[in-house]
């Protein structure tokens, strides 16, 4: 029995915090790897999240939490590094003395092109870890267009934005309901809409599915990050809450170091890590869709993260209100077991 093809995930994802010192140059090292796409957020101060990545260059910045265009910044991050990065003077980025997080994920390195889809894109893939960026042109005119996102298998998280534009940061998650027309966004607190046609005619193991004019604007320039399920390594899914304290235990297989979850009706998106609450109960959180400073030691949206999964602590409507459907994505620090079988310990 196989449990995982991948022993170490902190090769693949990385959480990893630090301090600002408002120089010029400051490298951010401890990521174990070099990043291909970094998303970065003041923990104190409130101020939007900045997401980076190797495919549209170290200076091109967009934020979660706003449906902005992507933005030039030369004094927010600087490089990718061999196991780290370089952040200028920006605030967002290295404010002196602020405490900083970053989430770290690696995907291909260098970007390839990619035919496979009815648009040649840009695209870096890690096929090992099921993660991959693409960047792309949308048709010149409205309707179903497909992308090849080279992960070599069908992802189960899609998130697509405009770029060059002001556009939401529209969201696919597999099974969420009607196939292929439901979304949320990653940058608001909406409920799952439907919208017939947003993905085109789906996503498959070589391309995503796209709807020109619905879910991107036509002749404009678009980034997705795509996520295919590796087993020990990363989880993507849904659980029903039950609106107690002693709420729903979700396997994963491994034991937990970043999750993304919402309520599929309006909620704010809620980030946890392993470093930023390093014990039981995981309750420092952010919002993704707000520019909020981190809140931290709320009994109500907390949950533990064991060697095998995570258990919902909290009895806050996003996070486990009664008979609620929420969505997760999840990203591990071990497998629950090795590939040699040898168990990982829990906190």
């Amino acid at each position: 029995m196989a449990y995982t093809t991948i022993d170490d995930p902190t090769i693949y994802f990385n959480t990893v915090l630090y301090t600002g010192d408002g120089n010029n140059g400051r490298t951010v090292t401890g990521v174990g790897f070099q990043p291909d796409w970094v998303w970065a957020k003041e923990r104190s101060d409130s101020s939007s999240h900045k997401l980076s990545d190797s495919v549209r260059g170290a200076t091109k910045e967009i934020e979660s939490n706003n449906s902005g265009a992507e933005g030039t910044n030369s004094s927010g991050l600087q490089s990718f590094d061999s196991d780290g990065f370089t952040v200028g003077t920006s605030v967002a980025w290295n404010q002196s003395s602020q405490t900083m997080a970053s989430w770290n994920w690696k995907a291909g390195g260098s970007a390839s092109s990619n035919t496979d889809g009815d648009v040649t894109a840009s695209v870096s893939a890690n096929t090992t870890a099921g993660f991959s960026i693409v960047k792309f042109t949308s048709s010149s005119s409205s309707g179903a267009m497909t992308v090849g996102h080279g992960l070599g298998a069908t992802p189960q998280v899609v998130i697509v934005k405009d770029i060059g534009a002001s556009g939401n940061w529209q969201t696919y998650f597999e099974g969420i309901g009607t196939a292929n027309q439901q979304y949320l966004k990653l940058n608001d607190a909406d409920a799952v809409a439907n919208y017939s046609g947003l993905w085109g005619a789906g996503m498959t193991n070589s391309v995503i599915g796209i709807g020109v004019g619905v879910a991107v604007d036509a002749n404009e320039s678009d980034i997705a990050y795509c996520f295919a399920e590796k087993k020990g390594y990363s989880k993507f899914g849904r659980y029903t809450g039950n609106g107690n304290a002693d709420g729903a235990f979700i396997y994963l297989g491994f034991k937990p170091a970043w999750i993304l979850l919402k309520y599929d009706a309006i909620s704010n998106w809620i980030m946890f890590d392993n470093k930023r609450s390093p014990f039981n109960p995981v309750d420092d959180f952010f919002y993704a869709n707000e520019s909020d400073s981190e809140d931290t030691g709320s009994s109500t949206v907390q949950c533990d993260f064991l060697s095998n999964g995570f258990k919902i602590r909290g009895t806050a409507n996003a996070v486990n209100g009664s008979s609620n459907e929420i969505v997760f994505m999840a990203f591990a620090e071990a497998p629950f077991v090795n590939s040699n079988g040898v168990p990982c310990n829990a906190r």
